[in-house]
């Protein structure tokens, strides 16, 4: 993400502590010793394409992927998870959460359930993803029966991160940690895509985020969940392999970027221009759209 800036906010009983692609953390102020395990974690409205934070938000996404993720946790009893609560400051009412610190794996843990991205690609290039390998005749869309296991290196902000296979993921956590890690996504993968299909939606991949909780020595799901920016959802309805599928996510951002109608050019250096209104508004309604049909709610700002 090369040179963002992001406002900081002056928020009563809490320090800044470390501003992210789209999160900001901040630790109690005066820390009393039963408040070191805590951290609060807020979702701004920034949003990221082609490893550029854009200058323009998109109005109320924070709280999206906030409330969409406090559903999916409860769905997910039986998975430990990091949050405390969601008695926070009145200005991020809605799009913060009070969760507790964990020791982080430094591995993004993906389940794919479908051939599509950069899995693809590799696909293509060799029949495998991750170096895991996969049937002869699959194409962008196909379904992986079972799901597969696609780990990659967390990279330092402004860089991709690293597809890796399951060996090199013990070599960085260990053998039983690994297992966990792997045991822990696919269960969750499975779980959630079971709930979303009943929702007329596709689960297709998603990432998450593991660290070990100091106090039980558990391994605790932690960051989000399962919202359109870790995973990719399609509509069952509109889905056919062998194309691209339209997903609930920054896709109208991805596209407008990458047409000749934004002058930029993704192979400079040059950040990205700002985002005209309709982009805006398009994706918007497409993560409220996400968050609706999965929950059953009505979204409010």
């Amino acid at each position: 993400m090369t040179g963002f800036t992001t406002e900081i906010l002056e928020l009563p009983g809490w320090d800044h502590l470390y501003s992210g692609k789209v999160r900001d953390l901040y630790t109690p102020a005066g820390i009393s010793p039963e408040e070191a395990d805590r951290v609060l974690v807020v979702a701004s409205d920034r949003i990221s394409a082609y490893d550029f934070v854009l200058d323009t938000p998109i109005p109320d996404k924070g709280k999206v992927l906030t409330q969409l993720s406090l559903w999916w946790f409860d769905q997910l009893d039986g998975f430990a998870n990091h949050v405390i609560s969601t008695a926070v400051p009145e200005a991020v009412a809605g799009r913060a959460m009070v969760c507790r610190k964990l020791q982080m794996y430094p591995i993004e843990c993906i389940a794919r359930g479908y051939l599509t991205g950069s899995g693809l690609t590799e696909y293509r290039g060799n029949r495998t993803v991750c170096s895991l390998p996969l049937p002869e005749g699959l194409v962008d869309g196909s379904a992986l029966e079972p799901a597969i296991f696609t780990p990659s290196a967390k990279a330092e902000v402004g860089e991709h991160d690293e597809n890796i296979t399951f060996d090199e993921v013990v070599e960085r956590v260990g053998a039983e940690v690994a297992g966990q890690l792997r045991d822990l996504t696919l269960g969750i993968y499975t779980r959630a895509e079971t709930i979303a299909r009943e929702r007329g939606i596709i689960l297709a991949d998603t990432k998450v985020e593991f660290g070990l909780d100091p106090a039980t020595g558990a391994i605790t799901l932690g960051d989000e969940v399962l919202t359109p920016d870790s995973s990719r959802f399609w509509d069952a309805q509109t889905y056919v392999p062998g194309q691209a599928q339209p997903s609930f996510d920054k896709q109208f951002v991805r596209d407008w970027l990458v047409s000749d109608a934004s002058g930029w050019d993704r192979t400079s250096a040059v950040p990205p221009p700002p985002l005209p209104q309709q982009v805006v508004e398009r994706t918007r309604a497409r993560y409220i759209e996400a968050y609706e049909r999965l929950t059953g709610n009505t979204f409010t700002a």
